[in-house]
């Protein structure tokens, strides 16, 4: 680049010279000078008061206590009964609904069980807010094949043992403090990269 460009310039070049944009797109996202806006620009957490219905069936799925033993009625009131449900919305400029939009939904998942295990809330709803949601030309077979695969049922996630009573989830967390239960998956669709 032999004269300093404006940033109209700079943000054009970008646009229709690809050579100019593997160069310096490249190059100024790499330090720091971001070209585009990120495509996730924030969440939000919002919780509700369980029904005693709720806590009951909670108490049921994740103690061992039988329907007819009358400690039901204890076991919901100790404190480690969940007492609130919590949810998560996510707010996304742009999304790749083949490639990205999975994995979006997956991290965002992932967080709202992260962050309910850590307050003893049960996990309720996953809330996504997507402007761009598009999807790229040479995906259109990969998607229209991906669409048309059975359907698996969902795994279960799980907190390995040491973490089953953790007060504070600042500590590093690793994905092998997870277990996936249940899961399945298709083989690999080839897929090009993007334009």
């Amino acid at each position: 680049m032999s004269k300093k460009l404006t940033k109209e310039e700079f943000l054009e070049k970008l646009r229709t010279d690809r050579e100019f944009n593997s160069i310096y797109g490249r190059k100024h996202i790499t330090e720091g000078k971001m070209v585009l806006p990120p495509c996730h620009y924030g969440f939000q957490v919002y919780t509700r008061e369980l029904s005693w219905e709720e806590q009951v069936r909670w108490v049921m799925k994740n103690a061992d206590v039988e329907w007819e033993n009358f400690y039901i009625v204890e076991e919901v009131q100790k404190n480690t009964t969940p007492t609130r449900a919590i949810s998560l919305m996510w707010n996304q400029r742009s999304a790749d609904m083949f490639l990205g939009l999975p994995f979006n939904i997956a991290s965002y998942g992932l967080l709202l069980e992260i962050i309910a295990k850590a307050v003893n809330m049960i996990p309720d709803e996953l809330v996504g807010n997507i402007g761009d949601a598009h999807l790229y030309l040479n995906h259109i077979e990969q998607a229209k094949e991906q669409m048309h695969r059975e359907l698996y049922p969902l795994p279960k996630l799980m907190f390995k043992d040491h973490l089953k009573d953790f007060d504070n989830i600042i500590d590093v967390l690793r994905i092998n403090d997870f277990i996936l239960d249940g899961y399945q998956s298709h083989p690999t669709i080839k897929t090009p990269l993007s334009n």
